[in-house]
């Protein structure tokens, strides 16, 4: 079980810290996670790489010595409103490391202590997240709403960008099955710079 659980987690992820393997099916603990790392590593089946985050900082991981390398297309310059869920924000951790991106779900934060709201999507543009943007579907009058979106740090919502995002919205709409896209009041919001 350990085995396959941190080999195919590894698999999945291309490279990753022991943590990242033990949080990625959360089937093994992290210790069992380190121990088996520190044995593929003896048996030369995996190797020691080094990854850049988004701030510049380096870490130390895992991959497989047959990783193949691929060009990797540009990514698309469609902005797409990302589910919490997503692959690729997962792990909250590994996320803020290699976007500089710090995301929380807050449904279960009391609402006076929520930063941004209930239930907030992350906004990717290309290969970076630039947003997060609070938006619900009411289907009984037909409106997906947007109640708030507030740029990253450094990013401006300009007249192109706003038109990306209002593509995604109505892509998004359609998929809620609402006819239409409703802006409140006060929905573009400022950066919100996180402390502590």
């Amino acid at each position: 079980m350990t085995d396959w659980a941190c080999r195919s987690a590894l698999r999945h992820l291309g490279f990753a810290t022991s943590g990242e393997i033990a949080a990625y099916w959360k089937a093994v603990s992290p210790d069992a996670a380190r121990d088996w790392c520190r044995n593929a590593l003896a048996r030369g089946e995996i190797i020691e790489a080094e990854v850049e985050g988004a701030q510049g900082q380096r870490r130390k991981v895992f991959v497989f010595p047959d990783l193949p390398e691929v060009d990797c297309p540009d990514p698309t310059p469609r902005l797409r409103i990302l589910s919490p869920f997503d692959p690729a924000l997962r792990d909250r951790d590994r996320a803020e490391f290699l976007f500089g991106f710090f995301y929380r779900i807050e449904v279960f934060v009391p609402e006076p202590k929520r930063v941004y709201g209930y239930y907030v999507f992350p906004v990717l543009e290309g290969d970076r997240l630039v947003g997060r943007i609070d938006v619900k579907a009411f289907r009984d009058v037909g409106a997906l709403r947007v109640k708030a979106f507030w740029p990253e740090a450094g990013v401006k919502l300009t007249k192109a960008r706003r038109g990306k995002l209002e593509a995604e919205l109505d892509r998004l709409a359609a998929f809620a099955g609402c006819e239409r896209v409703e802006f409140l009041d006060g929905w573009e919001r400022e950066t919100i710079t996180r402390t502590g």
